[in-house]
């Protein structure tokens, strides 16, 4: 550990070592331990930590030596927010994945941008202005992520008090009956892989929608697929990696969580693999790709389930035609994966099989999947 406790004066201590330098680093805290002067400390260690990995390590120590710990606390009344927001985000940068810096704070460090070096102390003239400017959604979205950066600008002894605590909206109420139906029939389920397959603009796709049908595996996961993830017998797939669509990048599966999903001999999953795999697969070639060879994406994907509608133009995708004509309820694609892990659970495989097959943990295939527990060692061919 890089915080220790001098034995002799029962002071908290840092020590660690930085590549490139042959000594170790030892800085005194003066600070006695207990709860809350550990926390400043381990605080002080994060700061370190943080300027090792954007390259900018002081190792004199100077600027990292202890003095008037409650004198240093940035008072609200003077803090911005867009500084506050800048150090918010490179501390998260060093734990999340890209994707997920894109997916989460993009939108909102523009709206950073546009309050330019607006005081944190103004947090309610803040609220206003983002409920005249923008959804409801959008403003209760943004004042959460204000409120987690500063209880994180709290933590690491940069502001004393939380000025977006008091200022929380209340959680908006979901328009849509889509989260009470998130799974299809087995009927409704193989209806929209029959107008997959005998479409004409989008037939090329099914293969996907019914590897996605009959895997549950996340979106990303099979735009990543290549052929070394799939065993020349087409009966296990190796779940490694996931294309994030947005920035477009290849990442680890969420939660690192890597498995491989065993297909039953003889089963529709495998003789689909079977009938896709070329005689001589380049290992590193895609599993799914566009017509003409390219990587599959989210967008894609949303254009031949949902449809489009773009300056005057648009058309409806295979599950939107059928939806049209009341053959089935309109759902995102991704309830494929909501179906696959339903049906797994109606067809006798327990939870902990599910969670894994599917990359996810038991507690949210019990909260939302969970059927009768009979345990089978197989997946069933459902």
């Amino acid at each position: 550990m890089a915080v220790t406790i001098d034995s002799k004066t029962k002071k908290l201590n840092i020590r660690f070592r930085v590549n490139g330098y042959n000594k170790q680093f030892y800085l005194s805290s003066g600070l006695k331990d207990s709860a809350k002067n550990r926390t400043i400390v381990e605080s002080r260690w994060e700061e370190i930590q943080l300027d090792i990995a954007l390259g900018r390590f002081d190792s004199s120590l100077k600027s990292y030596k202890f003095g008037n710990y409650q004198n240093a606390v940035i008072s609200v009344e003077t803090e911005s927010l867009d500084k506050l927001w800048d150090k918010f985000l490179a501390f998260q940068s060093q734990h999340l994945e890209p994707s997920t810096l894109e997916s989460d704070y993009k939108q909102i460090t523009k709206i950073v941008i546009e309050l330019s070096s607006r005081p944190i102390k103004e947090a309610p003239t803040i609220r206003d202005w983002l409920l005249a400017k923008y959804s409801y959604h959008t403003a209760y979205k943004t004042l959460a992520a204000f409120s987690r950066c500063c209880i994180w600008a709290i933590d690491s002894c940069l502001i004393h008090s939380n000025p977006f605590e008091r200022i929380q909206l209340p959680s908006p109420k979901n328009a849509s009956n889509e989260s009470n139906t998130k799974a299809y029939t087995l009927e409704q389920r193989d209806l929209i892989i029959t107008a997959f397959e005998s479409h004409p603009k989008f037939s090329h796709y099914s293969s996907l929608i019914k590897f996605l049908f009959w895997t549950g595996c996340r979106h990303g996961e099979a735009f990543a697929l290549t052929w070394d993830d799939i065993s020349r017998e087409c009966t296990r797939i190796s779940i490694t990696k996931a294309y994030a669509s947005r920035v477009r990048v290849l990442k680890g599966t969420k939660n690192n969580k890597r498995r491989v999903f065993s297909c039953v001999k003889d089963s529709k999953l495998q003789y689909l693999l079977a009938e896709i795999q070329p005689d001589s697969p380049d290992p590193k070639e895609l599993v799914f790709k566009s017509p003409t060879g390219q990587r599959l994406n989210l967008n894609i994907l949303d254009k031949c389930w949902r449809g489009r509608n773009v300056k005057g133009y648009s058309y409806s995708g295979v599950v939107t035609e059928l939806a049209d004509q009341n053959i089935i309820p309109y759902l995102k694609a991704y309830s494929t994966r909501h179906t696959f892990a339903t049906w797994a659970i109606a067809s006798g495989a327990s939870p902990e099989k599910v969670a894994y097959w599917i990359g996810d943990n038991v507690q949210t295939v019990l909260k939302y999947y969970c059927h009768p527990d009979v345990t089978k060692v197989e997946c069933p061919d459902f």
